[in-house]
């Protein structure tokens, strides 16, 4: 069973590529503890991120890979392959797409404990189960949240153009200045930026260009028809209900502002139950829910996006509709902050500053004399301190 699976290995391992690696995601792999799980959509890189971490780190005799949908699986447990594995002397074991393997936590809890010496990472794309069932691993398990490509990969996945990268800080006080000279040094810059916003967040747009569309169309129809209904947090015949709040989005047209009862009633179903269902398609990175700023906690989202540009493009090309360029515009900047919320001055707030967000003749009228403000364009360079462009939020440093 053994040599089966290493043969095979060593053949993802050869292709595995050197020359782009998501060296913050690395890092956390590297990390001393023993059981470490990577989970994040389909299609953003986990798989190759693991074949590099064991092709950089160690020699093919000290890991063992296994993709647990593997047919081979079925005639054995993922417990038995680490005993054969550690017997051998192995040091790592990597199960990839763990989600695919049935009672998968409680599998990984007694390989924990029953192989001291073995260091163990673990995949999954399907994040609701992975959030859901990671319970029985909390004492155990560090969990990586993997996120899709920023614009500053992309240009190094794409273009091999590494660009410097900047902390809010420095882009809000040198914006103009920063832009200034990175546009003239890099004239496809802005042209760039624009093919990043419909297929650059997920690394397979290297494969084929033409059929990314189909091809993230379909992972999120896995999410919707597979990966919800199995998490068991709701009815089977709600899975409806997922798809025509995809289409609200995407008929408004403008940035979705969320009316909870309105909603509800529309929809069939109860306040609560939607909240619900809002947090498992947040939870599934498929929307982004912002809430208004507060000093108190609530659940209520105040306007729905979808979690990034590539997703926006793909349902509004499936529903025959062009998506509106300032929800593409709002949806890109929303992505570009871990925590940010709904304004009803400008339109966003993060920390203590107001942003408004448009196209490249949007004046500062609805922020004239807003204390902290500032104008996000999409344009590729400007003069004026208190204007910022939209692209350049893509090379923040975290």
């Amino acid at each position: 069973m053994l040599n089966y699976f290493r043969n095979k290995q060593a053949r993802l391992i050869q292709a595995a590529p050197e020359h782009f690696i998501r060296k913050k995601y690395l890092k956390k792999l590297l990390s001393p503890n023993r059981l470490v799980g990577i989970i994040g959509q389909r299609g953003i890189g986990k798989t190759t991120l693991l074949l590099q971490y064991l092709k950089t780190n160690f020699s093919m005799s000290e890991f063992l890979y296994v993709s647990a949908d593997d047919i081979y699986i079925a005639d054995t447990t993922l417990y038995d392959l680490t005993d054969e594995f550690s017997i051998l002397g192995g040091k790592v074991i990597v199960f990839d797409e763990i989600h695919k393997y049935k009672n998968w936590a409680q599998e990984l809890k007694n390989i924990y404990d029953s192989f001291p010496e073995m260091m163990i990472r673990f995949s999954g794309s399907s994040m609701l189960n992975i959030l859901y069932e990671k319970y029985d691993l909390s004492r155990r398990c560090v969990t990586i949240h993997m996120e899709t490509l920023s614009f500053h990969e992309f240009l190094g996945l794409s273009e091999n153009k590494i660009l410097a990268q900047y902390s809010l800080d420095e882009i809000i006080k040198n914006g103009s200045q920063i832009s200034l000279d990175l546009a003239l040094s890099n004239t496809k810059l802005y042209s760039s930026f624009l093919e990043y916003l419909k297929y650059g967040a997920y690394p397979f747009f290297i494969e084929d260009r033409d059929e990314f569309k189909t091809k993230l169309f379909n992972a999120l129809q896995k999410i919707i028809n597979e990966d919800i209904p199995s998490c068991n947090k709701m009815e089977y015949g709600h899975v409806s209900v997922f798809k025509r709040l995809i289409a609200k989005l995407i008929k408004s047209g403008v940035p979705y502002k969320v009316n909870v009862a309105g909603l509800s009633r529309e929809l069939g179903i109860t306040p609560p139950t939607l909240n619900t269902y809002l947090d498992m398609l947040n939870d599934t990175k498929i929307f982004h829910s912002i809430k208004k700023y507060s000093a108190k906690i609530s659940r209520k989202p105040e306007k729905l996006l979808f979690n990034n540009t590539n997703i926006l493009y793909t349902f509004a090309e499936e529903f025959g509709v062009d998506a509106n360029i300032g929800t593409v515009r709002e949806t890109f900047f929303a992505g570009c902050f871990p925590q940010i919320y709904y304004s009803d001055i400008g339109d966003f707030r993060v920390q203590d500053m107001i942003f408004e967000i448009g196209g490249k003749n949007k004046t500062f009228k609805q922020i004239y004399n807003v204390k902290n403000s500032y104008l996000v364009i999409d344009t590729n360079y400007t003069t004026d301190s208190r204007k910022i462009p939209l692209w350049l939020f893509g090379l923040q440093q975290f």
